[in-house]
């Protein structure tokens, strides 16, 4: 009757460490990256000035296969008095043109007074996105001063911006702000 039990406990341990070890690599199994640009927190950036429904993004490519959208991170400087409210954007992408916003909720987050490096969560949001994408953050106020300033690389896709709610999207070619996005992959 003792080996009984014993042999009882022992195949519930065994069933549990391989429940925890299957877990495990289930979650390891999830591939992880990151689109965008490369961040860089340097002396070269571009200057926007604070208009509610003004955008600033970049084009990024979420790949053939779909991907649910983890984490928005950029560098920028806010020569601001206050932090500054943003939203965030995710519009499809195609033929150089920003079509359906694909954010279903309003997801914010705060740039702070000085440099920083905001990284916006939108994993509790489920966003799904493949193909390219355009990636952008909204100001939320206006707020008149100094513009703000977003880290840059030169010659990796380039700027979208829009100066206003109601303004068309411009490209700046030559120099896109250093946004990138952490993406998990779909099965």
């Amino acid at each position: 009757m003792h080996s009984k039990t014993y042999n009882t406990r022992l195949t519930f341990k065994v069933l549990l460490t391989m429940l925890i070890l299957s877990v495990t690599l289930a979650a390891q199994a999830q591939k992880i990256k990151t689109i965008g640009n490369k961040l860089r927190s340097g002396t070269s950036n571009n200057t926007f000035s604070v208009v509610k429904g003004g955008e600033i993004g970049i084009k990024m490519k979420a790949g053939k296969k779909p991907v649910k959208l983890l984490k928005l991170t950029f560098d920028v400087e806010n020569r601001q008095q206050d932090s500054l409210p943003v939203k965030v954007n995710v519009y499809r992408f195609t033929d150089e043109k920003a079509g359906e916003n694909i954010v279903k909720q309003e997801i914010t987050g705060i740039i702070a007074k000085g440099k920083s490096r905001p990284v916006i969560d939108l994993s509790a949001y489920n966003i799904e996105a493949s193909g390219d994408i355009l990636v952008s953050i909204e100001w939320l106020k206006d707020s008149p001063g100094p513009e703000v300033a977003f880290s840059i690389g030169l010659f990796n896709g380039g700027t979208y911006h829009k100066d206003s709610a109601t303004a068309n999207w411009e490209k700046i070619p030559v120099a896109g702000v250093d946004f990138n996005m952490q993406v998990m992959q779909l099965k």
